[in-house]
């Protein structure tokens, strides 16, 4: 007669307790008063004068300074980022001159402070009163003052843009880099054209890398318009509000009121930023899951999706 083993060692559940991190209590308790303390120091001080504050905000001067200061990052980012990629192309370039020509341009304007280069376009007209288009030493077929035609709005758009393309050209030219050359010598071996490869293969994949620099350096050229007094421009937000705090013997209020736009503008950047960064990292790691029902895919995708053909997500195994 046998007897069945007596099951004596049964296992038992785990009671698991969770690490106690006390040094996240002891940040957030300091983090905490410090923020009391400065939010004290801001709107107790009467120095501030935090009525005027609210009031110039939605001065019309100031909405127009506003205006201005968007106006002169887009228009020289625009400008800077067609320049750049030329650039970045040139410096990957098999001519030796091309390749000489780009650094020479990217060495001498990373080389020499923002404020003497709009300073030296603002004196365009005084070096040169007169432009000519012609042939060199010989006749002039064209001839215009240079103060028709180069303003001090355009003065500071062609001064930022010139100097921010040799910081993007850097930019453009790793990103190029970070795509493994084997895409495109298959690319090739399929017979496509360079500007092809260049265009539908190289830059959709380099975009991972270019938008979050390019985004900081946007954001960077918003602050940078602050210089065109330079030119001079007198019609960017921090002239327009310096000049107000100084009419009022009040520089302290305006100051803030600069600085509200400011930190407004730049959060929207970062946003945008944000969502960009995203779409251009869909597919690598970190990019966070694919989107699920269809949402942020192009076309094709989810009319393969609407087929129902296929999952929502084509990579999740079912193990029995």
């Amino acid at each position: 007669m046998s007897h069945s083993p007596r099951r004596t060692d049964v296992p038992k559940l785990i009671r698991a307790h969770p690490v106690r991190r006390p040094g996240r209590l002891v940040s957030a308790v300091v983090a905490a008063v410090l923020a009391a303390m400065a939010v004290n120091a801001l709107v107790t001080n009467p120095n501030f004068r935090w009525d005027l504050v609210w009031l110039y905000a939605r001065d019309v001067t100031v909405i127009k300074g506003v205006g201005w200061t968007l106006l002169l990052t887009a228009a020289s980012m625009a400008i800077a980022v067609v320049l750049a990629l030329a650039l970045a192309i040139m410096r990957r370039s098999d001519n030796p001159v091309m390749r000489a020509v780009a650094w020479f341009y990217i060495w001498f304007f990373r080389g020499t402070p923002i404020y003497t280069q709009l300073t030296f376009w603002g004196l365009l007209a005084v070096l040169y009163p007169r432009l000519s288009l012609g042939v060199p030493f010989g006749p002039e077929f064209v001839v215009f003052s240079t103060n028709d035609v180069f303003n001090a709005a355009w003065a500071a758009i062609i001064g930022l843009a010139l100097n921010e393309a040799a910081y993007l050209a850097e930019i453009f030219r790793s990103g190029l880099a970070s795509v493994d050359a084997g895409q495109g010598e298959a690319a090739r071996a399929l017979g496509m054209k360079e500007s092809t490869i260049l265009r539908r293969i190289v830059i959709p994949q380099a975009m991972r890398v270019i938008v979050p620099p390019t985004g900081n350096e946007t954001i960077s050229m918003l602050k940078t318009t602050s210089l065109v007094l330079a030119v001079p421009f007198t019609l960017d937000l921090t002239f327009v509000t310096n000049s107000v705090g100084n009419r009022l013997f009040l520089p302290i209020p305006l100051l803030m009121v600069a600085a509200i736009w400011y930190l407004l503008i730049t959060s929207v950047l970062m946003v945008g930023q944000h969502y960009l960064e995203r779409y251009y990292g869909r597919g690598f790691a970190g990019a966070g899951p694919a989107p699920r029902g269809g949402k942020g895919l192009g076309k094709k995708q989810q009319a393969i999706l609407a087929a129902g053909t296929t999952k929502d997500d084509p990579f999740l195994e079912n193990t029995p």
